[in-house]
Parts: C-alpha cells; structure tokens; sequence
C-alpha cells in the first residue's frame, strides 16, 4: 500500500501580497502604455536619444514585471510518497519550480524549529539553509542533511498528518524532539 500525501502551504494573510499582485499588473500597462507612445514619438516625430532612453526604460520595466508578477504569489508544494518528499514552488498556480527530492531515510536529523537541536544543526557556516515556507507563524520542521559532504538544512511548514507520516520512515536516531 502506497503512503501518499500531497500539500500546498498558503500564505495565512495574502493582502498585501494580493495589492502588489494588482498594483504591478497595473504598473505593467501603464509602462507599457507609456513605452509605445514614446516609441511612436521617437519614429514619427524625429530620433533623439533621451527619448529612446526613455522608450527602453518604459518597455524595459512592462517586460520585466510581465516576466516576474507571478512570483508575488508563491506557494510551495510538499509531497510525501512512500519515504520521498518532493519539494516545489508554484507561483501564481501557473508555474512550477521543482526544489528537489529528499529520502527521508538518509537524513540526519528531523524536528521543529523550536528545538534546541535545530541551533545545533544549523550553526556553522557551512550549513546551507533552504527556506521553503511562507508563514513564520506556522509550525515550521526542518530536515538536516549531507549530500555530497556538504551539510544542509530545509524549512517547511508541514500539517501534522505529514509529520506522522515522515516520522514512519526516519532512520534510528534521526527524530529530534526536544
């Protein structure tokens, strides 16, 4: 029988990321508006280098909120799948980032971020941190790993089913509960 679990951590309070999401899509036509009319200006009404500056900058700054407006709504997917976790980003639920796959029976440590063996497992300065949660008021776990002798350490905000189930595959010694 397959143990599988699939969940998609939210932002608790999305407001502010939801009036930026607006707001840049706003900016973006309004840039882009701006860009044309200047670019209409600088071939109908004579070159000028300021006024082709200007075009650029316009039309530079519509593309680039085109290209990244969907990163102001983030989600991260975890999914668990017979001692697997999957990790992912999923921005505005169009796009989707693959962060990697962890075997939970090759980690070093698991437990909450509260605990004091988290500070153990992350002091130094060779650990790299990976922070794949959204609410800093969640109940945050981490995994502590070695791949390829290089120690690090993942964030997440797992629900509690989750936890039961990782806790099932854990190798002896990995559960850090205090």
């Amino acid at each position: 029988m397959d143990r599988f679990l699939e969940e998609v951590a939210k932002k608790h309070n999305r407001t502010l990321e939801e009036i930026m999401y607006y707001l840049s899509m706003l900016l973006m036509v309004f840039f882009g508006f701006f860009g044309l009319m200047n670019l209409m200006a600088v071939v109908y009404g004579g070159f000028s280098v300021p006024d082709l500056v200007i075009t650029a900058l316009f039309l530079g700054m519509a593309a680039y909120l085109f290209f990244t407006h969907d990163k102001l709504r983030t989600e991260y997917e975890y999914t668990f799948t017979n001692g697997t976790m999957d990790f992912a980003m999923v921005f505005n639920n169009k796009k989707r980032k693959s962060l990697g796959s962890l075997n939970v029976k090759k980690v070093d440590a698991f437990g909450r971020v509260q605990s004091g063996s988290f500070r153990r497992h992350t002091s130094g300065n060779d650990v790299k941190h990976l922070r794949w949660f959204l609410n800093r008021d969640a109940e945050l776990y981490y995994f502590a790993f070695s791949k390829e002798g290089k120690k690090s350490v993942i964030v997440f905000e797992p629900s509690e089913e989750m936890v039961g189930l990782v806790k099932q595959y854990l190798p002896y010694g990995a559960l850090q509960e205090n």
